[in-house]
């Protein structure tokens, strides 16, 4: 009989956490600043997924959250967990499925010929919050890659994704009839 695993281990009360692959580092390491903004943006755009949105974009979202788990346990291994993860590199495929998805989004936007002030109603506003979210990923990333080697196609998946969450706050703003808001200097 199998004896039930708890959720509360207690080998983080001293400050540390452990990563894949074994070895632990302080819980404000940059390496869990940039993997715990990445699990933040995941759950953004989970609670966009709460909105039943389209079976498109919802299908785009899921795709994304799950590469967003293989970003995270990429970031999250060491030395001897990148063997471990390996399998879950992200790929040129996987940049290309999402610039294929801003394409499909933005085909029926009207032109932008100036900023918009992120807005309209609830759904939208959350995917600009995500969008946000995301450039944050992006810059602890970026940091945390000076630091140990990063793989190239995560941050550029990164970029590429906060540019699909502002491409699908236009079309929801459009789709549900949200004029946008021109930035005002």
């Amino acid at each position: 009989m199998s004896k039930k695993v708890k959720i509360y281990t207690k080998t983080g009360d001293d400050g540390t956490t452990g990563l894949v692959g074994g070895s632990r580092v302080k819980k404000y390491d940059l390496r869990l600043e940039a993997y715990g903004t990445v699990d933040e943006l995941n759950s953004w755009i989970g609670l966009l997924r709460s909105h039943h949105l389209p079976e498109n974009e919802n299908r785009y979202l899921i795709q994304i959250q799950n590469k967003l788990f293989n970003i995270g346990s990429r970031l999250a291994s060491d030395k001897k967990g990148n063997e471990f993860t390996l399998s879950l590199s992200i790929k040129e495929s996987d940049i290309m499925e999402i610039e294929a998805a801003i394409d499909d989004l933005e085909k029926n936007l009207p032109e932008l010929k100036q900023f918009i002030l992120p807005g309209g109603n609830t759904i939208v506003s959350q995917c600009h919050i995500a969008r946000t979210v995301c450039r944050r990923a992006e810059r602890r990333i970026l940091e945390f890659s000076e630091q140990m080697p990063v793989e190239k196609e995560i941050i550029k998946y990164i970029n590429r994704l906060s540019d699909f969450l502002f491409i699908m706050a236009r079309k929801l703003a459009v789709d549900n009839g949200f004029k946008e808001t021109p930035w005002k200097h």
